[in-house]
């Protein structure tokens, strides 16, 4: 297989509508997927993101109240997150930064405890251009997950879903089998990959917190209403060919008391459809590669 030239090479074009159809297991026509992200923020550089904007406009460090904002999530959101997925019985994906296995050893040892998947979220919060070693960062971050929950993560989403030239294959090389970074189908799609192509699952900056809520400055009641409308409409789609939703939500964001109750909501309006089966995002790559294997990277 010949090197691809650009980043999106790795992703020939495919229209839905050409491809062979793969089916959702124990009959449903849709797969939902709910991806919980908890990251660590140093409070001795800068915010990965910010709430309040800098006195004066002069950024500070350390900046506290933006840290701060952030720390609420790990301390008090996270735990509304456990308990409403907990309470209705469904098993999310978690999005973990490597070095939270030892920062936050209480959050990452009841989301294991509790069957959640464990999925690489980079070793800490920043960009993947900005990691001086990647093959160094996504070893690390395996091997954390590994030793806390003693098997290698099968699934990766980059912090800000950022990707360079190098970053698939070095995933690929360290065993990575599926990614959550390209946000540009309703299914399963192969990408180019050496030694081995990787599987990109559908992951969203739809129906994402950060997003609605930080960017876009959306009411707490638009999660529920967009992702409701989300959920009809690709259900509706998936009388033709399965589907997948996937949900992502932060601590700090929809784990706040005024939003928590929209995020309930929505996770209730899932478990209500017909048909949908929620499912971690290594249960919809292993149903889709036994069905549509791995073209061949010769």
């Amino acid at each position: 297989m010949t090197a691809p030239k650009l980043l999106s090479d790795r992703a020939p074009y495919s229209a839905i509508v050409d491809r062979p159809a793969w089916h959702a297991p124990n009959g449903a026509r849709m797969l939902v997927w709910i991806i919980v992200n908890v990251e660590h923020w140093s409070i001795e550089g800068a915010m990965p993101r910010t709430v309040l904007s800098p006195p004066m406009g002069q950024p500070l460090l350390p900046d506290l109240p933006n840290w701060a904002w952030h720390e609420y999530g790990m301390r008090v959101g996270f735990w509304r997150f456990f308990d409403a997925l907990g309470e209705r019985g469904i098993t999310p994906t978690l999005a973990i930064n490597g070095v939270v296995c030892k920062s936050y050893p209480r959050i990452a040892k009841a989301a294991h405890e509790a069957g959640w998947e464990f999925m690489g979220h980079g070793f800490v919060q920043g960009p993947m251009h900005k990691v001086n070693d990647q093959a160094l960062a996504i070893a690390q971050t395996v091997d954390a997950i590994a030793s806390l929950t003693g098997s290698a993560p099968l699934g990766w989403e980059s912090p800000g879903l950022t990707e360079t030239d190098e970053t698939l294959d070095v995933l690929s090389e360290a065993g990575i089998r599926y990614v959550a970074d390209w946000v540009l189908d309703d299914q399963p799609v192969w990408l180019q990959a050496r030694p081995r192509p990787m599987l990109s699952i559908p992951y969203t900056v739809e129906i994402n917190d950060i997003p609605m809520m930080l960017l876009q400055a959306h009411s707490a009641e638009e999660f529920y209403r967009r992702g409701l409308a989300q959920l009809d409409r690709l259900w509706l789609d998936s009388a033709k060919h399965t589907r997948v939703m996937s949900i992502s939500i932060h601590p700090y964001i929809m784990g706040v008391p005024h939003r928590i109750a929209q995020l309930e909501r929505l996770l209730d309006a899932v478990l209500a459809k017909p048909e949908v089966r929620l499912c971690t995002g290594a249960e919809i790559a292993q149903c889709y590669e036994k069905q549509i294997p791995a073209p061949s990277s010769s």
